[in-house]
Parts: structure tokens; C-alpha cells; sequence
């Protein structure tokens, strides 16, 4: 549980317009939907992928970083890190399966035979959707383990897109149809909390001396 009077102490050092933002922003966050992207060679689309959520309210990113262990590059994320969940996972099962223990559906997205367009897909259920190499797509474990598949319709004569224009029009499609239903897709009041409190501890340059005299005077 959050430390409420810790987190009203951080923000009363907050100015009121970013408080009022982080509310504002928090109110069109979810977790109804996730995003797993495996192996990126090049990490600036794993960082393009982050910005996407970020920007479209998607509040977790799960990296599998089994072969290529890069990190994110902070110029193209553009902040985005302070404000997204990224999950770290040093193998496809352990990732699959913490997603599965959260009750999400794994979403391969890759063309398949029972694959679905973007405007069929059932939005009611949540969904870990899951993106692959630039090279070499989704792995077969992946594959094998998904309980669906979902792919971008294209007419040109080009069969693929950049993982990360890949990303971006599928969470601005699925999370608009999102906030368009009836679905419960927001988060909880103790989700919520526990954003204001990394938000505001992210937005506090001096944070850490700032925390020593709180917990000293408490």
C-alpha cells in the first residue's frame, strides 16, 4: 500500500499544474492491455515501442532481452521511461508465463492462418500483445503458446512494417476502440497511487536526499 503521507509530502513540492496532469494523464492510463516485444536487435525501435505506449496509455512494456541485453536509448524515448513500467525478462517462458499468472491472453502479432484484422479483434479480454525482431519475427515458442494472432491489413505491395510502426498503429487503434466501449479498462485507485508516488519521485531532482529527511523526521 502507498505511504499517503509520504506521497502528499512529495507533491506538496510539486506545482499544482503538474499535479493536475499527472491526474489528468493517470485517467486515461491502463494495464487492460500490455506490450512485449522480444529480442530487438536494434534498440531504438524497443525505445520507439515505449514512446508509443506512453503516449497512447499503455502503462507497461515487458522486454525479453534473451540474446542482445542493449538497453533503451533515452534520446528516442524521450522521457518516456520516467513514465512507463518496463518489465525485464531474461527468457520468452518466464515472460509468457508471468503474463499468463496475470490473466492476460498472449497475442502474437504476426500474420497467421487464424489470424485477426485489427477491427475484429475481440478488445473485452486483457491482452499481452506480443512484437518480434525486425529479422526474424516472433519465435516459434511464442508462436506456439499464443491464444491468438493479430495482424495489420495492408495493400500495397510491401508484406511488413517497422516493428515500431507496427506498434504504434496497433495501440492507437486498440486503445481508442478501448475508451470508446463499456470495458472496465481503467486503473485501480491503488494503481493510480502508487503512479503519483514513482511520478513524483521521477519529476524531484534531489530525490533521494529528499527521502533521507523525510523518513529521519518520521
Amino acid at each position: 500500500m502507498v505511504d499517503i503521507d509520504y506521497l502528499n509530502f512529495l507533491e506538496n513540492i510539486l506545482t499544482d499544474n503538474r499535479k493536475e496532469k499527472f491526474l489528468k494523464i493517470l485517467e486515461n492510463r491502463t494495464n487492460h492491455f500490455t506490450i512485449a516485444v522480444e529480442d530487438i536487435f536494434q534498440m531504438h525501435n524497443t525505445s520507439a515501442v515505449m514512446r508509443s505506449c506512453e503516449i497512447f496509455g499503455i502503462q507497461e512494456l515487458n522486454v525479453i532481452e534473451q540474446r542482445y541485453g542493449k538497453s533503451i536509448d533515452k534520446e528516442i524515448a524521450m522521457g518516456a521511461q520516467k513514465w512507463v513500467d518496463i518489465n525485464t525478462f531474461d527468457s520468452i517462458t518466464n515472460c509468457v508465463d508471468a503474463l499468463k499468472s496475470k490473466g492476460y491472453q498472449i497475442i502474437a502479432t504476426t500474420p497467421h492462418e487464424n489470424d485477426c484484422l485489427m477491427e475484429d479483434f475481440d478488445i473485452s479480454k486483457p491482452s499481452a500483445l506480443f512484437f518480434g525482431t525486425e529479422r526474424d519475427g516472433l519465435s516459434e515458442e511464442i508462436l506456439k503458446r499464443s491464444d491468438g494472432f493479430l495482424k495489420i491489413p495492408m495493400v500495397g505491395f510491401t508484406e511488413s512494417l517497422n516493428i515500431s510502426v507496427s506498434a504504434a498503429i496497433i495501440i492507437q487503434n486498440l486503445t481508442n476502440r478501448l475508451r470508446n466501449s463499456n470495458i472496465d479498462w481503467h486503473l485501480s485507485e491503488n494503481e493510480i497511487l502508487e503512479k503519483r508516488l514513482a511520478w513524483a519521485k521521477n519529476s524531484i531532482k534531489d530525490i533521494k536526499r529528499i527521502e533521507e529527511r523525510y523518513f529521519e523526521e518520521h
